[in-house]
């Protein structure tokens, strides 16, 4: 059993930077793989980014590559998504999510058994 709490969220304008946490409770948080999701009003949840148990491995959607970076700190049970030039389009309620799989960087809400309880990020233009 993992428990996600997420934080970070808040109102940024275009162009600024947030990073987002996630804090797992449990003991096994480090053999899961850890991935970011956002889901703004009317539309369906989609991934953002996903890393590896180890944290070796990243993947990330086309609209954030380049702009977020996800990582992790296993000592801490602790995952982050550092949000960067962010534009109005970014805006949503994200969430963290623990797959299981600790080499998976899946990009599919299904593949993740424990979620957060999300933190919403406006950007205003």
């Amino acid at each position: 059993q993992v428990q996600l709490v997420e934080s970070g969220g808040g109102l940024v304008q275009a162009g600024g930077s947030l990073r987002l946490s996630c804090a797992a409770s449990g003991r096994t948080f480090s053999s899961y793989a850890m991935g970011w999701f956002r889901q703004a009003p009317g539309k369906e949840r989609e991934f953002v980014a996903a890393i590896t148990a180890s944290g070796r491995l990243t993947n990330y959607a086309d609209s954030v590559k380049g702009r977020f970076t996800i990582s992790r700190d296993n000592a801490k049970n602790t995952v982050y998504l550092q949000m960067n030039s962010l534009k109005p389009e970014d805006k949503a309620v994200y969430y963290c999510a623990a797959n299981p799989d600790q080499w998976m960087l899946a990009t599919m809400p299904n593949r993740y058994n424990y979620w957060g309880q999300g933190t919403q990020v406006t950007v205003s233009s």
